[in-house]
């Protein structure tokens, strides 16, 4: 059990400096939204892309662990949590702390990088909504209002105003 402990601690580790480096990108990627740089914003994307993948596969040495100790401790593999097995080191003062301290650290860490992923979401909201706003503004300048012309059967003409297709003729 006392390997399997190490083995979950480490992972846990691998698994918060991982999630540092994931944070590093985010904050970096913060100014990028902001001056618009699309070709560096794909760079930090496809460095996070490496990360993500690489926590995905620690996720998964983490879920082997706790799996083999709930077997051992003959405990339901579904509702052990590790908050559940720092509770059960009790009378392992040490090995408790070093994985209070691991756990913490990335939980510390996860809340951190979803604060930084959600301003910048927020951020490429408001970009997108002002991409929309200019887009609105462009098409609505191509269209001039109608006016208020009518013909004999009372329906509209749909005239456009500056668009006239009779032209002054200064002769007469």
């Amino acid at each position: 059990m006392a390997s399997l402990m190490e083995v979950l601690i480490d992972v846990l580790e691998q698994e918060s400096q991982e999630y540092e480096k994931l944070l590093a990108l985010s904050m970096r990627k913060t100014p990028v939204i902001v001056s618009e740089d699309l070709d560096e914003l794909s760079k930090i994307t496809d460095d996070e892309q490496i990360i993500v993948s690489r926590i995905n596969h620690l996720d998964a040495q983490r879920t082997e662990a706790t799996d083999d100790i709930a077997n051992v401790l003959n405990k339901d593999v579904a509702n052990l949590k590790i908050v559940d097995l720092i509770k059960m080191l009790a009378s392992r003062p040490e090995e408790q702390e070093k994985l209070a301290a691991a756990f913490d650290r990335l939980q510390e860490n996860v809340r951190n990088v979803k604060r930084v992923n959600e301003q910048n979401r927020e951020l490429i909201e408001q970009a997108l909504e002002l991409v929309q706003f200019n887009m609105n503004v462009l098409q609505s300048m191509n269209k001039a209002p109608e006016t208020a012309n009518y013909n004999r059967g009372a329906y509209s003409t749909g005239d456009v105003i500056g668009t006239s297709s009779k032209a002054f003729d200064a002769k007469q």
